[in-house]
């Protein structure tokens, strides 16, 4: 029981930590986007073609993502 009041306390003592948190994320997802961009665009110049995602490939990359994101909510435990 103490813990965890001892745990509340040091989130009240910054209460600007979820602001940082969601900016130091939004700041981590563009450039990662954006470099995945880039790279899609460079390996599309180098085949000399459009990308052309299939569905298969986009379910793919949508179950990629969601491991990520359930491996960084589970940072917090």
């Amino acid at each position: 029981m103490k813990q965890d009041i001892e745990k509340n306390q040091e989130f009240s003592l910054d209460p600007t930590w979820k602001r940082k948190a969601l900016f130091s994320g939004t700041l981590i997802g563009a450039t990662v986007g954006l470099i995945g961009a880039y790279l899609l665009i460079q390996q599309t110049e180098k085949v000399g073609n459009q990308p052309n995602l299939s569905v298969k490939e986009g379910v793919k990359l949508g179950a990629l993502v969601f491991g990520l994101l359930r491996q960084v909510a589970l940072l917090g435990n």
